[in-house]
């Protein structure tokens, strides 16, 4: 299982060639999941509503990996965020701390195009794929 953020799949649904939309579609048979706040990233980015219902018909077709405790993992992702930034690093996003934990709880690697996610792989558990 491999827990797939938002970055690669923008990229890949705009068609990048990126090397995690390269990983994604050796994946695309296999299993990888999303988050719901990765799910709520990428409706966001819809342009109309046809395309915000063709993509969740889509995405709701995926598996969704969960935090495990709501507010303990919320207060491990701001844990995240704090270690980063007193080591002189600033994450661009809480969300991306977020992403990082749930993917840390539940013991699986993330595919990301997100150099947020290399600086918090270098100061906590997460696993990059």
């Amino acid at each position: 299982m491999v827990l797939v953020d938002t970055s690669v799949l923008i990229n890949y649904f705009k068609g990048n060639d990126t090397p995690g939309t390269r990983h994604l579609e050796g994946l695309l048979e296999g299993a990888f999941c999303i988050t719901p706040i990765i799910l709520q990233e990428l409706l966001q980015g819809s342009r109309d509503e046809q395309e915000f219902n063709t993509l969740k018909a889509y995405l709701h077709t995926q598996l969704f990996c969960f935090p495990l405790d709501l507010v303990t993992t919320h207060e491990n992702a701001a844990k995240i965020f704090i270690a980063a930034r007193k080591r002189g690093v600033t994450i661009r996003s809480s969300i991306d701390c977020l992403i990082a934990q749930i993917a840390i709880e539940n013991k699986i690697p993330l595919l990301h195009d997100d150099r947020d996610f290399d600086a918090i792989a270098k100061i906590s558990a997460l696993k990059i794929f």
